[in-house]
């Protein structure tokens, strides 16, 4: 096993590894910069990229992974909503600029990859990876098989029916109420002081402040709700949840099983977990891609057999 190097770039940080061949990984975090600009972003990952090459020495591959619509193929992110960025060459900008194999992807995809090859969703063919931080999405495993449609797994976007616009130009969407920004967002609407983030909610709510209780419930309940319309439609066994909100453990699953579990009449109740990797799944499922990288570099360079024919 060779030294990989990976970036998983977020909405709020991005989260960097050098994983080495023995297996260990030395972790690194840079702040996402998305307040100045899609372009400033794509600035900060690629001298991020270059941060990670030198820790790492001589690294055989990188692996970099993204939000939004993402082209894997053709190692293009093709739209953040949250950060405003549009067709951007990842793949190619950081090959040429460092000469490496590049494994590029999407960055819930590749937490999903993560957990089912090291953490909580191993063993299980139907499982849901639902990070949630500063949007919702899901990694779906169907029948064992990933579902790579760029367009699937956008559960962020599910209607459950609040009056309130998401940044995607649609009204009652799931992270309008329930991602970590909206969290401490409703907060402040309903009364509370400014936040930094769902965190402090939840530590509000185990103090015993009412508006924290209420604001937190919400969020739950509308969790419960989108995904009781997944279970109806692919009946996972396991959902798996991480994300910077998955650090809030019980309070958070707890409540979680139980809407869930009022929700659902016929169908199969799925076991609810945290993710084993918290919010480092990303970042691994980039050095998983960076090594596939490097069997696809090998393969596409090997002089080709002759079989004799003309």
């Amino acid at each position: 096993m060779t030294t990989v190097a990976a970036l998983d770039v977020g909405g709020t940080a991005m989260k960097g590894a050098v994983v080495r061949e023995d297996g260990t990984a030395a972790y690194h975090r840079w702040p996402t910069p998305r307040a100045d600009g899609p372009d400033a972003v794509v600035a900060a990952a690629l001298k991020a990229v270059d941060e990670l090459v030198a820790r790492a020495g001589s690294p055989a591959a990188i692996g970099v992974v993204v939000p939004g619509l993402v082209d894997d193929d053709a190692g293009v992110a093709i739209y953040s909503e949250n950060i405003g960025w549009h067709g951007v060459a990842f793949r190619d900008l950081i090959r040429q600029r460092t000469g490496l194999p590049v494994g590029f992807g999407h960055d819930v995809r590749a937490g999903g990859l993560a957990e089912r090859a090291l953490g909580a969703a191993g063993g299980v063919d139907d499982v849901l990876f639902m990070p949630i931080g500063t949007g919702i999405s899901g990694a779906m495993f169907v029948s064992g098989a990933l579902v790579s449609n760029r367009y699937a797994g956008e559960i962020g976007h599910i209607d459950v029916g609040t009056d309130l616009d998401c940044a995607c130009g649609a009204r009652g969407c799931l992270e309008t109420i329930a991602s970590g920004a909206a969290i401490a967002r409703q907060y402040h609407r309903a009364g509370g002081e400014q936040l930094p983030g769902a965190r402090e909610v939840a530590a509000r709510r185990a103090a015993g402040d009412p508006i924290a209780e209420r604001v937190w419930d919400e969020a739950v309940n509308a969790l419960a709700r989108a995904l009781a319309t997944y279970v109806s439609l692919l009946a996972p066994e396991r959902i798996v949840i991480g994300g910077g909100l998955a650090g809030a453990g019980e309070a958070l699953l707890g409540p979680l099983r139980h809407h869930l579990r009022q929700l659902l009449v016929w169908q199969r109740e799925p076991g609810i977990v945290a993710a084993a990797l918290q919010d480092n799944a990303a970042c691994l499922g980039a050095a998983l891609l960076a090594r596939e990288a490097l069997t696809t570099n090998h393969s596409l360079n090997q002089p080709r057999q002759e079989d004799g024919s003309s």
